[in-house]
């Protein structure tokens, strides 16, 4: 008996789709970006760590802030920030936001500015881009604004200063933190630049400070 003759169907391979061309693309793609996350991270958090020793912090920076550091560990303080070393407060403590943003913020800046020393663009002496802020002030010293008697109105009554007067006093305009021509016995204030501020206000709310 003859057996039935089958037909031969050619069949060619299935062409990949435009999809299956992409996916070792995109994997590619995203394991880039987690290895990039990965880096970032850990150079966020190795800066964390390395940033709460203020010598790390003035292995690159260049004048003043090499005179800053210098400062601080001297045996006698002469300026409000190095009068803050032994109380374990360091240069990042003050010179970051509040927050992680505000630290992630200040690390930032800190690689730009190791950007710029690493590659000999730094400008010496170094411009001031970023004062310190009352915030910054104020993670630590918020209990001064609270209070009003004679030793703490100006502090109780800044904000309000503030809020009337776009060119009102900062607690930096008083408690410079680097400036060595204040007093310790009064906490390192400029008594005669103290007292002008002072005034200022009390003009600027008349009886009402």
């Amino acid at each position: 008996m003859a057996k039935p003759k089958t037909s031969r169907i050619s069949a060619s391979a299935p062409k990949p789709s435009k999809r299956s061309k992409l996916l070792p693309i995109v994997a590619a793609l995203a394991g880039v970006a987690l290895l990039g996350v990965l880096l970032a991270g850990g150079g966020f958090a190795f800066a964390a760590t390395q940033e709460q020793h203020d010598a790390f912090c003035g292995s690159c920076h260049t004048q003043p802030e090499s005179t800053y550091f210098a400062r601080s560990t001297a045996a006698q303080a002469s300026d409000l920030a190095s009068a803050h070393t032994p109380k374990d407060v360091h240069c990042i403590d003050c010179h970051s936001g509040v927050g992680i943003t505000g630290r992630m913020s200040a690390e930032l800046l800190g690689a730009h500015n190791a950007l710029a020393w690493y590659s000999h663009t730094a400008v010496q002496p170094a411009k001031l881009t970023r004062p310190v802020s009352d915030a910054n002030c104020l993670k630590c010293h918020e209990q001064v604004t609270q209070t009003q008697n004679f030793n703490e109105h100006f502090h109780f009554f800044l904000a309000r200063w503030q809020a009337a007067d776009p060119n009102a006093a900062t607690c930096v305009s008083c408690h410079a933190g680097h400036a060595t021509d204040g007093r310790a016995d009064i906490a390192w204030l400029n008594e005669p630049h103290t007292v002008a501020q002072c005034q200022a206000c009390h003009n600027a709310l008349g009886g009402e400070g």
